[in-house]
């Protein structure tokens, strides 16, 4: 069963501006209540840190603290990272979100894709969520390698006319897209340390280096596939049917690479947390997080964001020519430019301008250009929830709600 630990109200850290105790309140609350191993949240507002919080266990069966300088595997909140990165480069002219792919990687046009553009591909419409063969963790290491099998895939539905999460794939389409238009042929993952965590001393990483001192790592606490019978309620049924279906698009799209599985713990694997797996395995700090956030909340200047990009991730999210419904997770979603939009069933931060995206488990990060809020949770006790885990959604309601009295969150 998932790891559960009694935590000590003294191993809970941190403060809160004065006007923010509510928030404050609500993360200790999850750890007095036996929900937490170890976590850690903040919050930017208008450009100054307003919330830096942290407790529990790096590693809840050592016993070890989580420190001021923890980190995390964040799941898929590297997504909001990644779709960062891809926001920098085109500010940088090295892309354009309505260009086609193929004209940057013109073997990406095979299998009938050749007319899918960058934006298309960014709202998870271009039927991409599933490779054959699947990628083993030496082929994502070398790209020359994973790059073929990128761009040989049949899409699962016809582009653009559909969508549905992407759900470990999108990131390596990013990191390609990066490879091939960055005059040092970087990937996302380089790119991203060296033109925006380097410069702003932002603590997260897409591929985590040597140089990360491994004490600073938490450990992922997970739970067993047949624990999902104890959760029914947790989980949306589509998402449920899906997951427990070895032949649908979920749980084939969930099941990359072919030689990791996180039900057996294997993102706490060395092999794992160095190759860059840009929508699942970004390594870093709540604090981390929410600075990135919130350099991106108050316009993206710091981040190197033209006006027009900053207005195009405010933007609603495109209407889905098939509807709502995403083809993978079965339920309703909305995405834009390799982002989660707020909509009615999960309605983050104060209005639609809001993007981010949440996290496997329970991690999210989200900008808020309404209020200037950047949020970043993290936490390594794995829980049932796709979207909104009652641990987050607390603080998260905390903060909206109670303290900045903007809508309340779902």
């Amino acid at each position: 069963m998932v790891l559960k630990v009694s935590v000590s109200p003294d191993l809970v850290h941190g403060d809160a501006d004065d006007g923010y105790g509510k928030v404050a309140d609500a993360f200790r609350a999850n750890f007095a209540a036996g929900h937490e191993v170890g976590a850690a949240l903040c919050v930017y507002r208008d450009g100054r840190k307003v919330v830096d919080m942290w407790g529990g266990y790096r590693d809840g069966i050592s016993k070890a603290p989580w420190q001021a300088d923890t980190m995390v595997n964040m799941f898929s909140s590297t997504k909001g990272v990644a779709a960062l990165t891809i926001a920098h480069a085109v500010s940088k002219g090295l892309l354009d979100y309505d260009v086609r792919v193929s004209e940057y990687w013109p073997e990406f046009a095979a299998q009938g894709k050749g007319d899918v553009t960058v934006r298309q591909l960014l709202a998870h419409q271009a039927g991409l969520s599933v490779l054959t063969p699947n990628p083993t963790l030496a082929d994502i290491a070398a790209p020359v390698r994973l790059s073929p099998i990128l761009a040989a895939q049949k899409p699962a539905w016809t582009p653009g006319t559909r969508h549905g999460y992407h759900t470990v794939t999108i990131g390596w389409y990013e990191s390609e897209l990066i490879r091939r238009t960055d005059p040092s042929g970087r990937t996302l993952g380089q790119y991203l340390a060296e033109e925006i965590a380097g410069p702003l001393g932002v603590d997260l990483h897409i591929g985590l280096p040597d140089g990360v001192d491994r004490s600073r790592v938490a450990t992922l606490h997970q739970w067993k596939r047949h624990e999902l019978f104890s959760h029914l309620t947790d989980m949306p049924g589509g998402v449920l049917i899906g997951s427990l279906n070895p032949r649908g698009l979920l749980a084939r799209s969930a099941a990359i690479p072919a030689d990791v599985d996180p039900y057996r713990g294997d993102y706490n694997r060395e092999a794992v947390r160095r190759v860059e797996i840009p929508s699942a395995n970004g390594t870093g700090t709540a604090r981390a997080l929410a600075g990135l956030y919130g350099s991106a909340a108050v316009g993206g200047a710091e981040l190197g964001f033209t006006p027009e990009v900053f207005d195009g991730l405010t933007a609603p999210a495109p209407d889905s020519p098939g509807g709502s419904k995403d083809m993978v997770l079965r339920i309703e979603t909305a995405y834009s430019l390799g982002f989660t939009k707020p909509i009615p069933t999960f309605g983050f931060g104060s209005s639609k301008r809001a993007f981010g995206t949440p996290g496997f488990g329970g991690s999210f990060g989200f900008a808020d250009p309404d209020t200037g809020v950047g949020f970043g949770y993290v936490m390594n006790r794995l829980g049932f929830h796709i979207i909104s885990d009652p641990r987050e959604l607390a603080v998260r309601q905390a903060l909206f709600r109670d303290v900045l009295g903007a809508r309340s969150q779902t």
